[in-house]
């Protein structure tokens, strides 16, 4: 199992609420612009495409690579993110 990062442990430790998309795993200031210009400007607003991709890592991932133009670790850290604050908190 690969270790997490800090800001990924911040992510899942407490509820979603209003947190920025940067705030995500994987997510820094460029890919988190490039999401906002898409309208992804909260991490709420990720959580339901990860949601309506029925939480599948090929289809998310995709997504965030065509979306953002995310790299494949970018891509495994927001996933791993979300798919772990899922687990916790749904």
């Amino acid at each position: 199992m690969s270790s997490t990062s800090q800001k990924h442990k911040e992510f899942v430790a407490e509820p979603m609420g209003e947190k920025p998309v940067m705030a995500l795993a994987g997510i820094g200031e460029v890919l988190g612009k490039r999401l906002e210009e898409k309208g992804f400007d909260k991490a709420y607003v990720v959580l339901g495409q990860f949601l309506v991709l029925k939480k599948d890592e090929e289809l998310f991932r995709d997504w965030l690579k065509d979306t953002c133009g995310a790299n494949a670790k970018q891509q495994g850290d927001c996933y791993s993110c979300l798919r772990e604050w899922c687990d916790s908190f749904l």
